[in-house]
């Protein structure tokens, strides 16, 4: 690419979550979250899919997020990293109880607030755009006890209150805003994705409907509110992205293919669009759901977002046979193994083709600018006899992923701009792994919890460097 095809506004930066990378989960008056109580270990996955109930913390148990990377206290340290880099946009989110301890207060906690204008204060010092999610797999646990978290109407207005805050609080320190992660996650890991724990006999599929549709509507309701404290103000929701391939070319696995997308895409459906899609009936008859709407509900979803935002990782495969047995555990959205490309350390398959294929398809479906929120690579990293991290594989990845990010531009795509996923090493979501790395910036803990925190920079750091300096067209 000898010149670059990439917007002069396009945001180049990266991507952090509260719950994975501040720790400091008792301090400034913070309260537990869902996230708090997950552990690393052979709990982990049944916690995080609501299959056992976790409402208090274990002794004989390790929990990652307590101390994150303790971005917490090292925030100062680790935006001037960033600015070193070049960014101009930085993903983060607000843990909702670190402002909101139990998460029904009419009041906001006043060291929270002061701590995120610290942080969105920094990052305007070095000339960089907060990007910020308000719910990135994050519910004050109070609310899980009390109300039963999203499966509960009354959600909605302490969603809400707690979003008119941010809006009100940060104004004219932050201007684009997603309101859920990853908001399809809610399916396939109910507790992590929305603090969904399940009884025994109970019906899974309506209460996680049914959470979906509350969700939708605090989201429809956040995005009108943004709009209204600030017109200026720019509302995304957030895909876990990635076009299912069929296995075959028999009709079977095309039509198995098209409904493991729209299960996925039914959420941005509805925030894109502004009502449900018309397959939404025959989805939910077919699983049994009968969804509690109250008169005025679908005026509310007419708010619709102003971008697209999504997470691309690997592409995914589906066929009519598909089941437990024959698809990838490597990630909580299931797939069969596609033989035509490589993997990840963790099974993750590396498909640049499948990001502009992604692209495309979003932006044929909804005509809303899109914003690639998450994308890198999670890999083990070593220091050399240098002490150096010469992490050639991830530039590798990130390179290809780029490359396919500018055809997809060339294609007709509109794109905001790209934050790679863990910019910084941070507590992996899927694992709870610090050995699972994606950051140009190494930081010194491991899976157990040891380690100095000290940072250093990778060979990676380096180069996403000059891709920013280059504005995507020095990839070398």
């Amino acid at each position: 690419m000898s010149a670059s095809v990439f917007p002069a506004d396009f945001l180049w930066g990266g991507a952090l979550a509260a719950n994975q990378a501040e720790g400091a989960y008792r301090e400034g008056g913070k309260g537990l979250s869902t996230i708090d109580m997950i552990p690393h270990g052979a709990h982990r996955l049944a916690v995080k899919l609501g299959q056992e109930q976790r409402f208090t913390l274990r002794e004989d148990e390790f929990y990652p997020s307590h101390v994150g990377i303790d971005f917490y206290h090292r925030y100062k340290e680790d935006i001037a990293l960033m600015a070193e880099m070049g960014f101009s946009v930085f993903r983060t989110s607000i843990a909702w109880s670190r402002l909101f301890p139990r998460g029904d207060e009419t009041q906001p906690n006043a060291q929270g607030i002061a701590f995120y204008r610290d942080v969105f204060r920094e990052c305007q010092k070095h000339g960089i755009e907060p990007l910020v999610t308000l719910c990135h797999f994050d519910v004050p646990m109070h609310l899980v006890q009390e109300y039963g978290s999203w499966r509960n109407r009354k959600m909605v207005a302490f969603f809400t209150h707690y979003a008119r805050s941010c809006f009100e609080a940060f104004d004219g320190l932050v201007k684009y805003w997603l309101t859920f992660n990853e908001i399809n996650i809610l399916l396939h890991s109910p507790f992590s994705g929305a603090g969904l724990v399940f009884e025994d006999g109970e019906h899974q599929e309506q209460v996680k409907y049914q959470a979906a549709h509350h969700e939708l509507l605090a989201s429809a309701l956040a995005t009108k509110i943004a709009h209204e404290v600030n017109p200026h103000n720019q509302v995304g929701c957030m895909l876990a992205g990635g076009s299912f391939y069929p296995w075959s070319c028999k009709p079977e696995d095309v039509w198995a293919a098209l409904e493991k997308d729209r299960e996925n895409l039914f959420f941005i459906d509805v925030q894109a669009r502004g009502a449900y899609p018309a397959y939404t009936q025959r989805l939910l008859r077919e699983k049994g759901v009968t969804l509690e709407m109250q008169p005025g509900d679908s005026e509310i979803l007419k708010n619709s977002v102003d971008f697209v935002s999504f997470s691309y990782y690997a592409s995914r495969c589906a066929s009519a046979e598909m089941n437990e047995h024959n698809s990838s555990a490597a990630n909580v959205v299931k797939s069969l193994k596609n033989p035509h490309i490589l993997a990840s350390e963790w099974g993750w398959g590396i498909d640049p083709l499948g990001l502009r294929i992604t692209m495309n398809m979003m932006y044929d479906r909804y005509q809303k600018p899109l914003f690639l929120v998450e994308n890198g690579l999670g890999a083990k990293d070593e220091f050399n006899q240098q002490g150096e991290i010469d992490d050639d594989y991830r530039i590798s990845y990130l390179r290809e992923h780029i490359k396919a990010m500018a055809d997809a531009i060339e294609d007709g795509v509109p794109v905001m701009g790209y934050t790679s996923w863990g910019c910084i090493d941070l507590v992996s979501a899927s694992t709870g792994e610090m050995s699972k790395r994606y950051g140009f910036v190494h930081v010194d803990r491991d899976d157990q919890g040891n380690g100095t925190l000290a940072r250093t920079r990778k060979k990676s750091f380096y180069w996403y460097q000059k891709v920013i300096a280059s504005n995507g067209a020095d990839l070398t």
